[in-house]
């Protein structure tokens, strides 16, 4: 197990490697994760005060071959999670920021038997999830907070779950994945800005798809493939993923341009990924 001391603020080249693997070995990886800065948020409630790392990911794996241009898989296998979570308003934060006002707000939240315990009358099924998993990118360092990247971070999509495999494009050599921010539950789009946070340990193995060169992450949950689009304004963003969408039916699939068209025209829906997209959230992510 790779444990949350080997956890960091950002995703870079620049961090050692916790430990290096073969890929297509089928050898499962447990990253565990924590939830250190929301404690710290029920206890201070002021962000200034946390010293703990919000949304700390841990790792990173060094995947022996994974080159720029290639693309890393990674099949999610198992979350386990802790025996409870986290509901928390962070003032201004959010599309809810202006009816809950200037008030910090902070809840656990407990999960058992498969269930969230959201408030003494609502309890609903949990659907755990990872919101931050990516690769290290080419240049610099990337956030675990916002933006999202194309080698990944906080994308925050339900689709990341046990059954789903994400792609990730490989910029520089072993890759660097790291995995964090696991939820126990998440509306999808987040609009929130916080699912039910929670603790936990992410299983999932690594195999190398060699000369796959995607522009932005993709997840195949087996039922449906999920092509992530970045770009500014959103409708950028949805363009993109359409495009990577066609290309997948068309090159990958043997689709023609009209039967692929009239295909996504029936079936292939959009969607908001997470409020954190962008280091501005859009207007639909006040």
């Amino acid at each position: 197990m790779i444990t949350k001391e080997h956890a960091h603020a950002d995703y870079s080249a620049a961090h050692e490697p916790v430990l290096t693997v073969e890929p297509g070995t089928g050898e499962r990886l447990t990253f565990e994760t924590d939830d250190a800065a929301y404690a710290q948020m029920e206890q201070l409630r002021d962000l200034a005060k946390v010293t703990a790392t919000i949304n700390p990911v841990t790792g990173p794996v060094h995947v022996t071959g994974a080159e720029p241009g290639d693309a890393l898989a990674v099949t999610v296998h198992d979350i386990e999670m802790a025996e409870h979570g986290w509901s928390v308003y962070i003032p201004g934060a959010g599309a809810l920021a202006r009816p809950m006002g200037e008030e910090w707000y902070v809840r656990r939240v407990p999960v058992r038997d498969g269930r969230a315990q959201l408030t003494d009358r609502v309890s609903c099924a949990v659907a755990p999830m990872i919101g931050c998993i990516g690769v290290a990118p080419a240049d610099g360092a990337m956030s675990t907070v916002m933006p999202s990247y194309a080698t990944g971070g906080n994308m925050d999509l339900t689709d990341a779950r046990p059954g789903s495999t994400v792609y990730l494009p490989v910029e520089v050599e072993g890759a660097g994945l790291a995995i964090g921010d696991l939820h126990a539950v998440m509306s999808r789009g987040e609009s929130s800005f916080v699912a039910i946070e929670i603790a936990g340990r992410a299983t999932v193995s690594v195999d190398l798809v060699k000369g796959m060169k995607l522009r932005a992450p993709r997840i195949d949950t087996g039922d449906e493939i999920v092509c992530v689009g970045l770009g500014n304004p959103v409708q950028d963003s949805i363009d993109r993923a359409y495009e990577d969408l066609f290309g997948v039916l068309t090159q990958e699939h043997g689709y023609s341009k009209g039967d692929a068209y009239t295909v996504m025209s029936a079936l292939a829906h959009t969607e908001l990924g997470g409020p954190t997209g962008s280091e501005a959230p859009d207007p639909l992510h006040p």
